[in-house]
């Protein structure tokens, strides 16, 4: 009889086949770990100490919270993910699915409906973090305890009434972008891409603590995620009351989103791009190894990328709009070849 660690192994499929995977093959998990984390360390370097023109004091204060932000929004879009398709077993679905892009968006648009685009602007930055979180959060959670009942087809259902909830959400927003004026409809605009510049101190402070938090909580899960990938009877088999760990998990993802999005805005594909890369490059299915694996690689993701768009390539756009474009490209791919298999 095959060992569990052997079963586990060939459920979670592992890449190490791929070219990819190969160019690492002398490398243990350990070591992949350490040297994504030294690749990190110096995309900070590069991103503090590059193109310096105005003091140390000056330039270290405002590039470092906005370093902070591109780590906590990295890690938490990364985990999140990672999270969600073990517990729903499929690898191109993301927690956007639940509707938490759609329902970011109907917020920003009552809010500027309601209050008008100077109202808007002038609306406190603690009490927009908080409504979006409370809202964003609020609806899972109660979704989640209505429909999550334990039944084989609770998660499903879940994500069926998620994808339904988000197209409502989207219809309303659209019908109130109907009646803004051109003016809040161009404030509107520049709301719904994500921004990782101007966020409060005491904000990233919060959200590093929520972010903190749920990490640990998750880290001491580790083990039974790797037997959830097995499935919900083989995890029920093996002891894992698959129900009440998988409401855990889906509160936990449901907080990094939630978090992530209230920070910065919506980004909806980067997550599956980075999850996607944690599995050919990790080398291992152990989460323990995979979620600071993926943590590291979407902190890295953002650091650099940032990095080469403001310093080297100069470019007058934001980093959501190009990894927006090429996450949906890459989902793209994944639904063709999944199409084929």
């Amino acid at each position: 009889m095959p060992s569990l660690s052997n079963t586990v192994a060939a459920k979670a499929k592992q890449p190490s086949s791929s070219s990819s995977g190969r160019a690492l093959t002398g490398f243990t998990s350990g070591w992949r770990i350490l040297l994504l984390l030294t690749l990190l360390l110096a995309s900070i370097g590069l991103f503090l100490g590059w193109n310096v023109k105005a003091s140390w004091a000056f330039t270290l204060e405002y590039r470092g919270y906005k370093l902070l932000t591109l780590l906590i929004v990295g890690a938490a879009v990364s985990i999140a993910t990672l999270l969600f398709q073990t517990i729903t077993a499929n690898r191109i679905l993301t927690p956007g699915i639940m509707g938490f892009d759609s329902m970011y968006i109907l917020i920003q648009t009552l809010l500027i409906f309601l209050l008008g685009s100077v109202g808007f602007a002038t609306i406190s930055p603690y009490f927009k973090w908080a409504l979006e979180s409370a809202v964003m959060l609020g609806a899972v959670m109660i979704l989640t305890s209505i429909l999550f009942r334990g039944t084989a087809r609770s998660l499903h259902y879940l994500i069926l009434v998620g994808i339904i909830l988000g197209v409502l959400f989207n219809s309303l927003a659209y019908l109130f972008i109907r009646l803004l004026d051109p003016t809040q409809f161009s404030v509107l605009q520049d709301s719904m891409f994500a921004s990782f510049g101007s966020i409060e101190p005491s904000l990233l402070l919060i959200s590093g603590l929520v972010f903190l938090l749920a990490i640990v909580v998750l880290y001491r899960l580790h083990s039974e995620l790797d037997v959830m990938l097995l499935g919900r009877n083989s995890a029920l088999n093996l002891g894992v009351n698959f129900s009440q760990r998988t409401f855990l998990v889906l509160a936990l993802t449901a907080i990094l989103i939630a978090l992530s999005t209230a920070l910065v805005g919506p980004i909806s594909f980067f997550g599956l791009l980075v999850v996607h890369l944690t599995y050919r490059l990790c080398g291992s299915y152990k989460h323990r190894v995979m979620l600071p694996f993926a943590a590291i690689l979407g902190m890295l993701t953002l650091v650099f990328g940032e990095f080469l768009l403001q310093h080297i390539f100069q470019f007058n756009t934001r980093l959501s709009i190009i990894i927006e474009f090429i996450g949906g490209t890459f989902f793209l791919l994944l639904i063709i070849k999944q199409g084929k298999a």
